[in-house]
């Protein structure tokens, strides 16, 4: 990647690290905050998920040590 654009390495790494996400987990949407407290409290199947969560829900879910990542998911309409 030697003497490639900063900017177009980024973007790439960003494109396969996107496309992990997508393809490796379950999208639970506004059920995140409740379905991440069920998997880390061992009531539902250890899982990858991803979701909605406002900020506050983030916060709570962070302050109860369950490991979660903010990560910006376009919508399918916007992925090429």
């Amino acid at each position: 990647m030697e003497g490639k654009d900063p900017f177009a390495i980024a973007q790439m790494l960003y494109s396969r690290m996107l496309d992990e996400v997508l393809t490796k987990s379950e999208d639970v949407g506004k059920e995140f905050p409740a379905e991440a407290r069920r998997i880390f409290y061992q009531q539902a199947n250890a899982r990858a998920i991803r979701g909605q969560a406002t900020s506050e829900e983030h916060d709570e879910l962070v302050d109860e040590g369950i490991p979660v990542a903010r990560l910006p998911v376009p919508g399918p309409e916007k992925l090429n």
